[in-house]
This record gives structure tokens, sequence and C-alpha cells, in this order.
């Protein structure tokens, strides 16, 4: 059964209709496809009105679709030959980062992601995506790998920042976030970005920090959510829709801002109505930007990374 936003509820209403119409037309054999196909033009517009118009708060509320495509589907659908390397080699395995080596398009990759879970069980194991200082430690880990064997890396960022608990603290969460920025910026190899969901904080730049950034068009990204930033303004978690309107937290803001580089194409109504195609156009961004910096060797690559984040203040006040 799909999951319909606050906002969505005309389209969950014609979408019902639908249903009824398909389930009628089936028990009682009469031919009614005019009617569906009619009514299913009528959703279609709906969404693409609908969708056309979204400020930022109906953006945060796609971006934390519980059906968006998640980690696990993205190296299913995009990657070959994906073999999984877990922990930090230190303290423990953080279930809240998947990562290993994988073949994109025929090309050795090293892969890292944010993976917040699609059922109740799995969010748990996961910790809803929000990762602890071992899981930052085992993505540093992988750069260092990805280094040794001269593998680009690709990172996908969907966390709604990193994990805040006392223990995350105690084992040097901010240092962690700090050593994965580091390594993201040193690192000798392509470093490719995506903002699948939504980007949260120094939670996401600790997996963010490439060459490249490339951003779905109903994802966002902002120094901090907007319920959080509404407690600290104004007391209050009512005024997030506001919080989320002076965050500039979309795709486009940040494209703007020149904080990412590309924008990718959802279908209509969002990547979680259809996933193959809303990972197909992602792939396609990623590889044109590998081809890009493919040319490119060690210094060239880590000279890319320190102007584009050097100079991105500049664009953001013009």
């Amino acid at each position: 059964m799909r999951h319909f936003l606050d906002f969505e509820k005309p389209i969950a209403a014609l979408e019902g209709k639908l249903e009824e119409l398909r389930h009628l037309g089936g028990d009682s054999g009469m031919n009614i496809a005019e009617e569906i196909g009619k009514l299913q033009s009528r959703i279609d517009k709906e969404l693409a009105q609908t969708y056309k118009k979204l400020g930022p708060w109906e953006k945060v509320q796609v971006a934390r679709h519980p059906e968006r495509p998640k980690m696990v589907q993205i190296i299913k659908h995009i990657f070959d030959e994906f073999i999984e390397l877990s922990g930090d080699r230190a303290y423990a395995e953080d279930y809240a980062i998947i990562g290993g080596m994988a073949r994109f398009r025929g090309r050795p990759v090293v892969i890292l992601g944010t993976e917040k879970g699609s059922t109740t069980e799995q969010r748990v194991k996961r910790n809803f995506g929000m990762v602890r200082p071992e899981g930052y430690r085992k993505a540093i880990r992988l750069m260092a790998l990805a280094n040794q064997f001269n593998l680009p890396v690709i990172s996908f960022v969907d966390t709604a920042g990193a994990y805040p608990g006392r223990g995350a603290e105690e084992r040097g969460q901010a240092e962690a976030i700090a050593r994965a920025i580091q390594s993201c910026l040193g690192l000798k190899t392509p470093l490719i970005s995506a903002i699948v969901g939504e980007g949260g904080s120094g939670g996401a730049i600790a997996l963010a920090a490439g060459n490249r950034v490339v951003m779905f068009e109903h994802a966002v990204y902002s120094v901090i959510s907007p319920e959080g930033c509404a407690s600290i303004l104004w007391r209050s978690g009512d005024k997030a829709q506001t919080a989320a309107e002076a965050l500039r937290l979309t795709a486009h803001d940040m494209h703007e801002l020149g904080v990412i580089d590309q924008i990718v194409e959802e279908p209509l109504g969002g990547a979680h109505r259809n996933i193959d195609t809303a990972l197909q156009n992602l792939a396609a961004a990623i590889e044109s930007q590998l081809e890009t910096l493919s040319v490119m060797d060690a210094e060239a690559l880590i000279k890319d990374r320190q102007e584009k984040y050097l100079n991105m203040g500049d664009k953001a006040l013009i």
C-alpha cells in the first residue's frame, strides 16, 4: 500500500477511485479501459501540478518519504559484483553505513553510503541512518583503500545527521566527522557524492566533500533540520515550515549557491514512485561526472576539491 504525504491527499483520493475501478472491471468483466485511462491522465496532471509548486517544507517531506530509494536498492540497481567491507578495525561495525568494493558500469570503484532501513526492524538496526563514530571511521578506512588501489569513490547520503547520543560523543563523534571530511578532501582519486534524500549537517558532509556533488531534485541538504532550527530560533517545532523556507535547503537553492554541481531529475511524483527510472537518472549523472574527472591526476583532483570548497562562499554572497 502506497504511503501518501499530507499534501498528496487529493492524489490519494483519485488513486483510491482508480483502484476501485480496476477491481470493478476485473470482477464484472466490464470494459472500463477508457474510464481508467481518463482517471490516470487526471492523476498524472494532478501530480505534475502538485510537484511543480512544492515549497521547501513539502520538499523535506518528500526527501523523508519512507519509500524513497535506499542504499540497499541503489547497490542492487546501479552496481555489480558488490563486496561489502565491515567494521572500523578499532571498535565496531556501524550498520548505518554500507560500504565496499563494486563495479560501476564495468569500472571498479569503492562505494559507501548511509542506509536508513525500510522496515521497523531494519530502521532500528541501521539506527535510522544516523552514523556513529565507528561508521565514519569505516568510511575513512574505505577511502584509504581507494587511495591504495587507485579506485574512484562514490558516496551516497541520506541521513538526518550524525548520531548525537552520549556514547557517540564519548567515542569522538566530532573528531571522526572531521577526519572523514579530511579524508574526502585528501583523496587522490575522484570522489563523487550524491544526496539522495536528506543531507543533514556534518553527518552528511563527512561523506559528501567530493569533487562533484549531485542531488536528486526533491532531496534536501542543510546545516540543520527545520525542526532543529525552529527549536533554537523560536523555541518551538511549530515553526519548522518557516525554518525550512529560511534555510534554503532545496536542490535548486544548493545549485544556485554552488554547493552542488548537478540536479538529478526525478520521475513524476518523486523518486519513490518509479525507483528504476530515478536510479537510472542517478547512474547517468554519476557516470557523466566520473568521465570528466577520470582524466585528472591525483594532484589535480585534490586541487580541484580545494578550489571548489574555498570558492563556495563567494558564489553564495553574489
